[in-house]
């Protein structure tokens, strides 16, 4: 086989929650190392691209950013189905952001339609803990772990994004949480420099 041939697994991760928990700012952080201070909201959705060796395998995770307004369901089905895992995203800090996430996993299993809805995978992160030293938490860790055991055990994350907190943590955990439930039809090859992973980056944004 040519050695410049190499077997890579493309994993699509779907990133939801309500504006202004911090899911771009958690992405900014796992890929770039970066932390804006000034919040911009996301307009319909865009995605950040992260390779990684994951055992043997290479591992290239899509990571979708969206709106976290209403408007994220004009999206349509095209752009849920196919991920392999979703990540929602709530502020510790802010109850309504906790009490969402229901609406927002219901939501992504009618849109993303799961061969199998039970098992699909998702993972769930609590952001912001280092606001006014957790003194202004709405949402205990107690009280967010029930809830991701309540719905079959989802791994749940407590993060920082502007210390950099277990953020590298949680989205290892949802590579190898991908990676498990890889769909075939995702795995991909590359020659080299793929030009298919950089006509991917440049174009960007949602192609819907």
């Amino acid at each position: 086989m040519d050695v410049s041939k190499k077997r890579r697994t493309l994993l699509k991760v779907i990133v939801l929650g309500d504006s202004g928990v911090g899911k771009t700012s958690l992405m900014n952080q796992y890929v770039y190392n970066k932390f804006n201070q000034q919040y911009k909201a996301t307009i319909g959705a865009d995605f950040v691209t992260k390779e990684l060796q994951i055992d043997d395998k290479l591992v290239t995770l899509q990571i979708w950013d969206t709106a976290g307004q209403e408007r994220f369901q004009s999206l349509g089905s095209a752009f849920y189905r196919g991920a392999d895992c979703c990540v929602i995203v709530f502020d510790v800090n802010i109850l309504r952001s906790f009490e969402t996430l229901n609406n927002w996993r219901e939501e992504f299993l009618k849109q993303a339609d799961p061969s199998d809805p039970e098992s699909f995978p998702f993972i769930v992160i609590g952001n912001k803990i280092d606001i006014d030293g957790g003194n202004s938490r709405m949402v205990s860790e107690k009280k967010a772990r029930d809830w991701c055991a309540s719905k079959g055990n989802i791994p749940y994350f407590e993060t920082s994004a502007k210390e950099d907190y277990n953020v590298d943590e949680a989205f290892l955990c949802v590579a190898k949480t991908a990676l498990a439930s890889e769909h075939e039809q995702h795995d991909i090859y590359f020659r080299g420099i793929s030009e298919t992973t950089s006509d991917v980056e440049q174009r960007g944004g949602c192609a819907c």
